[in-house]
């Protein structure tokens, strides 16, 4: 294992305190917990606040959205492990402006237990929260079981929309709704092509051999739908859109948002190859794309792979992804 590190232990707070030196202006910690960060100028009275979190190794998911126009708050596990209800809270409190909060997140188990836990301790505190749940990897569980689904790299595409509607200044249930939308406007998809190393771990997450790719493994390394061989770039952006278009279902005239992810280790030529077929292949089904992504959103280590999201716009989330946003992993994301 070769990682620019010094104690496997302690990636994680060391991550977090380089990112709280290099961006101080931007956030900064809790006063109650080290692995609970929130946008600086925290809460922003009268102003719907939203947190997110989920285990490290996913940079810039999930602290990398955390800014004006995105979300306010974070709370940080360790790698590829659920953050704490204790944590969860710190951020909630801290991003309270008197509107409440909405946790949105990746549905993982352990997210939604210590999520919910949260929820309930703020509650207790005459905090109102509700929750978005992000399940978009269409290679998780069919569409009629999609509670079942895990959240991948729509998780952007949420937190894009949610946080453009509260800094309107609406309601917690008018950004709920926003959120639920543009949860079941979303599929991704993802395509590996060699694992990464947990640094606690010491060893790969899991085995492909050189030749091989894995089409819907996830983000942590659990099984995809398909293992073959290596394809070009043009087949496999055609399998992936595909499959994408055929879940919602994608109808002729639609208009969507496109985002293409790397996992950590695919050059950005690669993702820029992938989407030129990718284009290509969504006009011949005849969506149009209005707005396009791509680079690394939402990584798994040194995982080398990407993914591709879509979501299907109407008017108000065309006017949402276009509203103002600030954070130093999306400056001015346009």
């Amino acid at each position: 294992m070769k990682k620019i590190i010094n104690d496997p232990y302690a990636v994680v707070d060391e991550t977090i305190s380089g990112i709280l030196k290099a961006y101080p202006y931007h956030l900064r910690m809790s006063a109650e917990s080290g692995r609970a960060l929130v946008r600086a100028d925290a809460p922003v009275k009268g102003k719907v606040g939203i947190c997110t979190g989920g285990g490290s190794g996913h940079i810039p998911v999930f602290l990398g959205y955390v800014g004006p126009g995105l979300l306010d708050g974070v709370s940080v596990g360790n790698v590829f492990s659920s953050p704490s209800a204790d944590d969860m809270l710190a951020a909630t409190k801290e991003v309270n402006g008197g509107a409440g909060v909405l946790y949105v997140f990746g549905n993982y188990s352990g997210d939604t237990m210590n999520f919910e836990m949260a929820a309930e301790m703020a509650d207790m505190e005459d905090i109102e929260v509700q929750m978005s749940i992000v399940s978009d990897d269409v290679a998780s569980a069919p569409r009629n079981e999609k509670e079942k689904r895990r959240g991948v790299a729509g998780l952007v595409f949420a937190y894009k929309l949610a946080g453009a509607k509260a800094a309107t200044m609406a309601t917690l249930n008018e950004v709920k709704a926003v959120a639920d939308r543009a949860i079941e406007e979303t599929c991704s998809i993802g395509v590996a092509l060699s694992p990464c190393t947990i640094p606690a771990a010491g060893k790969p997450t899991f085995t492909i051999a050189d030749d091989e790719m894995e089409i819907g493994m996830g983000i942590h390394g659990e099984p995809g739908l398909q293992r073959s061989k290596m394809m070009p770039a043009n087949d496999i952006a055609e399998a992936m859109t595909d499959k994408v278009i055929i879940d919602l279902p994608f109808n002729q005239g639609d208009e969507v948002a496109v985002l293409v992810n790397g996992l950590g280790a695919t050059p950005p030529e690669e993702l820029f190859i992938l989407y030129n077929r990718i284009h290509d292949v969504l006009g011949e089904h005849g969506l149009n794309v209005w707005k396009t992504y791509v680079g690394e959103y939402a990584t798994s280590m040194e995982m080398a792979g990407a993914s591709l999201t879509l979501i299907r716009l109407n008017e108000e989330f065309k006017t949402l992804l276009d509203a103002p946003a600030f954070s130093p992993f999306l400056p001015q994301w346009k």
